[in-house]
Formats: C-alpha cells, structure tokens, sequence
C-alpha cells in the first residue's frame, strides 16, 4: 500500500477538486477562526457534498469545548477529527468517546525531548500527526511552513498509524518519505500561492511526487 496524502486547509472548491482528482486521501478544513484556512461549518458543508466515498473529510480543531465540536458536526459529516491544541490524553479519549469519531492527534516536535509525547498519546488516538512544534510567539500551531530533523524519526516505531507534516512542499516531500519511511503525508501553506490559498498545480505535483515509488 502507498503513501496517504492529506491536503489540510482547504477553503473553496478548486482546491477541493485538484485535491481529489490528484489522489488526496484526506481533505482538511480548519474550524480555528485564527487561521487564514478557517471555514465555517456552513461553507464546509457545502464542499463536503463534492467529496466522494473513499476520500475521509478531516475536521482540524485546536482545544475545542463540547459545543465547538456539536456545532460544526451539525452541519459537517466529518470522518475524522484531528486535533492540534494542546488537548490531554484524557481529553483526546473524551472527544473519541462523546464523538463516536476516529482522532488524529497532532504532535509538535522540535527534538528528542518531544518524542515520548508521540506514545502517549499513540494509546489513545485513532492515528498521530507529527508536525514541526510551532515558535512559542507563532499564532497557529500548524500550517508555519516549518520543518524538522526528520532524522529523529529514524526507525521510530509507532502505535498507531501515522502522517508527517511541518514543511512539505512538492520539492521535498520524496526526500521526507525516503528518510522517515512515513505511511503518509500532510500539506498545508507547501501547497499555497499565498496564505489560505491552495495552488491546483502544486497540489497535482505533490501528490504526484509523495505516491511515487521511491526506491
């Protein structure tokens, strides 16, 4: 099985088609009003009608209260909740368990010291996310553009299955791959010709190059 490739911030519908027709297998939309990605759950929902069976719909929510969650579940069948705060075991535990619904838990890192987060919260999520840990003064917590030393997940075994972020453009996203030996991909401002706004041919081209095979 190849590498799964996520396409996370995704706002209007272009985007949304390049992402699916190029082979995405996840597409995210951004509940967090900070972001330049945020959508509300009532444009979400109307480009959820155009994803097809087979391709997940992936809610990208930072700390957020039970009525967060319910408001843009009424309108948004998600099929994945991913979760990029600073939430707690217990609380990824409560979402899984109040939602019905499988979470992606995001893990900033920076160095070693970030890495036995990555068990932890492998015993109570669905699948991991490791990103680049946002700069204290950074506004978002994902979606920076910034990379880390992939080297540090060098024969790293995980619990659950996972996808690599932080940095990824269609320039280094085979080199990532080869490195890291990740199971799939996650890209957000890489794929961008400006912030909030995905580029349809720099989609194409990353897809393209993470599903390659790589020797």
């Amino acid at each position: 099985m190849g590498v799964s490739v996520k396409i996370c911030g995704l706002t209007e519908a272009e985007g949304l088609a390049a992402a699916i027709e190029a082979g995405a297998r996840y597409v995210g939309f951004v509940f967090f009003e900070k972001s330049p990605r945020h959508v509300t759950p009532e444009a979400t929902a109307a480009l959820a009608v155009q994803v097809p069976m087979g391709v997940a719909k992936v809610g990208l929510f930072v700390d957020p209260d039970d009525a967060a969650l319910d408001r843009v579940l009424a309108h948004v069948p998600l099929d994945l909740i991913q979760l990029h705060g600073s939430e707690s075991p217990d609380r990824v535990a409560g979402i899984r368990s109040r939602t019905g619904l499988p979470v992606m838990k995001a893990i900033g890192v920076s160095g070693p010291q970030d890495l036995d987060r990555i068990w932890d919260y492998g015993l109570v999520s669905d699948m991991l996310l490791i990103d680049a840990k946002a700069p204290k003064d950074a506004v978002l917590p994902g979606g920076n553009g910034l990379a880390f030393d992939w080297r540090l997940l060098v024969g790293r075994q995980m619990l659950k299955p996972w996808l690599l972020a932080g940095g990824l453009t269609p320039e280094n996203v085979t080199e990532a791959i080869r490195l890291t030996r990740a199971q799939g991909v996650d890209v957000s401002s890489g794929v961008e010709s400006a912030p909030g706004v995905k580029d349809p041919d720099r989609i194409r081209r990353f897809i393209a190059r993470a599903t390659a095979p790589i020797l």
